[in-house]
């Protein structure tokens, strides 16, 4: 089976609900009717509800209703917004200096709209003391409040604890943001000196 709607001579039915061409409703009329009618408005008769007793068929110009279709699914795909989730691995005896620079790639993540799932690595004698994953995983969501907030708690997995912080804006909403900072920017006039 297609997901095509069956047009003109393809509609197998004895008889069909006719709408218009503006959306007026004809009433029930035969096929061979229904099809004389689309000739002599130069339209197609398409099949619109084919599980309906009986089913429903309107006339239209099929080419430009498949054209518009198409648009509005281009559009809806446009619109919509895939979430990336990105992977930061930590260990619980962080330097203070390496902390920075990891909370900074979260920072950069979230700000692009990003997820970004932290994960703290136990070995050995650390996986005693969960606690201090525990306190890194708060501090970095205190450190980052601003931007994202929790969106998992942290939770032990094996020898690793994870926690995902999602931002609070969408990704489409900091696109929007970084076209309209670009657009702000003053453009450099091209010199025709050569």
């Amino acid at each position: 089976m297609s997901a095509e709607p069956r047009i003109n001579d393809r509609i197998r039915v004895p008889e069909v609900r006719l709408v218009g061409p503006n959306g007026e409703q004809v009433g029930i009329v035969s096929v061979p009717d229904a099809l004389r009618l689309a000739q002599e408005s130069d339209l197609d008769l398409v099949e619109v509800a084919p599980t309906a007793r009986p089913p429903v068929a309107k006339l239209m110009d099929y080419g430009k209703f498949k054209y518009e279709s198409a648009v509005k699914a281009r559009e809806s795909r446009k619109n919509q917004s895939n979430t990336i989730i990105k992977e930061i691995k930590l260990r619980p005896k962080i330097d203070p200096h390496d902390y920075e620079t990891k909370k900074g790639h979260v920072v950069r993540f979230l700000k692009g709209g990003d997820k970004v799932k932290v994960t703290i690595m136990f070995r050995g004698r650390e996986q005693s003391r969960p606690e201090l994953g525990r306190r890194l995983l708060a501090r970095l969501a205190e450190d980052v409040q601003d931007l994202g907030m929790v969106e998992s708690q942290p939770k032990q997995d094996g020898r690793n604890m994870v926690m995902v912080i999602g931002p609070h804006k969408r990704r489409s909403d900091h696109k929007a943001e970084a076209r309209a900072a670009a657009g702000d920017k003053p453009r450099r006039e091209s010199s025709d000196q050569a």
